[in-house]
């Protein structure tokens, strides 16, 4: 295990390359409900395919896990949706207290996490973070998180579908991607737009955008994909939810047609593969790296 100070950011490498940027502690307002996120996230040709507070969503924190209602209680950031009211700005915020790495290394770590509202822990989170090279212009992110109930009654999550806002089941993995002059392509492997695709269970998803800069870097670079994959075995498989216009950004629904309970010390998991791409890979190469992601 690598020595790292506390609270320092932990820094992803491939083939020796940085990709990714781990911050434990970051320093946000409460009404953004702070929590651990990846930022930024970069392909191995170094465009940046992330963004942190952006001024369309301030509570977008690049890569984590956001949910906009555990029991009540808002770990996504910014208004709660509120039935027969809409967005309502609420003192309801919690947050995702980085507890220590179990793990750490330059591809991946382990880490524990702590979900506390209200002065109280709701949940219990073990993410496993992993960063795996695939080709010379592609790479994974293994993602999973498994959140335990240690209070002594129910809970549920929620999200803004459940309490009355259709196609708003957003809530769980998310990765908020970069904002280009126009907005991303998406598609399955049988389906193509978000009118198509958001709220399918699709084995996969892409979401490919055309760079802004042909000069790489971190303010631009050249085009991207992410494929996105809801590895299965261990989990269901939830429905994405997917945005291009507005904002680009992904993510699996927790809690769509109904909320999710979690029982007294039960827990729930999910894991998220998603392959960062240089380029505009098709369909099939597409499927390629995702099945060659989630098999490693």
């Amino acid at each position: 295990m690598t020595a790292t100070a506390p609270g320092a950011p932990v820094v992803l490498r491939v083939a020796g390359r940085p990709v990714a940027r781990y911050v434990t502690r970051p320093e946000l307002p409460a009404r953004l409900s702070p929590r651990p996120c990846l930022h930024p996230v970069t392909t191995l040709a170094g465009t940046a395919v992330t963004e942190l507070s952006p001024a369309d969503h301030a509570h977008h924190l690049g890569v984590g896990v956001a949910v906009p209602d555990v029991e009540g209680f808002n770990f996504w950031g910014g208004r709660t949706y509120v039935r027969d009211q809409g967005p309502t700005e609420l003192d309801n915020h919690g947050i995702q207290r980085h507890g220590s790495f179990q793990l750490r290394d330059p591809d991946g770590f382990v880490e524990e996490l702590r979900w506390v509202a209200a002065g109280t822990e709701l949940l219990r989170e073990r993410r496993t973070v992993a960063a795996t090279e695939l080709t010379d212009t592609a790479w994974a992110l293994d993602f999973t998180f498994s959140l335990t109930n240690i209070t002594s009654g129910p809970l549920s999550i929620g999200s803004p579908a459940t309490n009355g806002r259709p196609g708003a089941a957003y809530g769980g993995f998310f990765w908020r991607a970069r904002k280009e002059d126009a907005a991303p392509e998406v598609f399955t492997a049988g389906a193509e737009g978000v009118a198509s695709v958001h709220g399918t269970r699709a084995d996969w998803l892409a979401l490919t955008g055309r760079g802004s800069s042909p000069s790489g870097g971190a303010e631009g670079g050249g085009d991207w994909t992410l494929v996105f994959a809801g590895a299965t075995g261990t989990t269901r498989r939830d429905p994405w939810f997917v945005r291009t216009a507005e904002y680009p950004g992904v993510g699996s629904s927790l809690a769509s047609e109904a909320r999710l309970p979690v029982p007294p010390g039960e827990t729930v998991v999910r894991r998220i593969v998603t392959v960062v791409a240089d380029g505009r890979p098709d369909r099939d190469e597409a499927a390629a790296l995702v099945r060659k992601a989630v098999s490693q």
